[in-house]
């Protein structure tokens, strides 16, 4: 039983990387469709459609950040918390990533037929990846209170 304990511990760890690069993979190729679409329907501006396609990586970047947060010597006392916060974490970073994804998916079909909203239409993304910061946030506090 301790060993699954251990184990358990261990996929805490690295939870918040691997959910986190799942969602933005997903998340940067809806965003990246809809980016080479829209550069089929316009004549210019393809920059500012393919730098929001990429959005969704940071969900990426906060998971490697709370997986480092989490990393120390794993116990029967300290996995069954690293497990719940990383696997939690995960979660949460990964479904942020794939719905921004689909927020700056649907901003660049809008804006491409009416490029005068771009900057208004990237709002709901930016909004999405606020909820990402809060778990990110919340993790690190978390993880303060875990033993070691």
């Amino acid at each position: 039983m301790e060993t699954v304990i251990l184990m358990l511990g261990w996929v805490g760890v690295f939870a918040p990387v691997a959910l986190g690069v799942i969602g933005s993979t997903i998340g940067c190729s809806r965003a990246g469709m809809s980016a080479c679409g829209a550069m089929l329907d316009t004549e210019s501006g393809y920059g500012k459609f393919v730098g929001i396609s990429a959005m969704p990586s940071t969900q990426a970047v906060l998971g490697i950040v709370v997986m480092f947060t989490l990393n120390r010597e794993i116990n029967t006392l300290n996995a069954p918390g690293i497990f719940g916060v990383g696997i939690l974490t995960g979660i949460a970073l990964m479904l942020s990533a794939i719905h921004q994804g689909n927020s700056v998916a649907s901003a660049i079909n809008a804006s491409k037929n009416k490029p005068e909203i771009f900057g208004l239409s990237i709002a709901p993304a930016a909004i999405v990846e606020g909820f990402a910061v809060f778990v990110f946030v919340f993790a690190l506090v978390v993880s303060g209170a875990i033993p070691q």
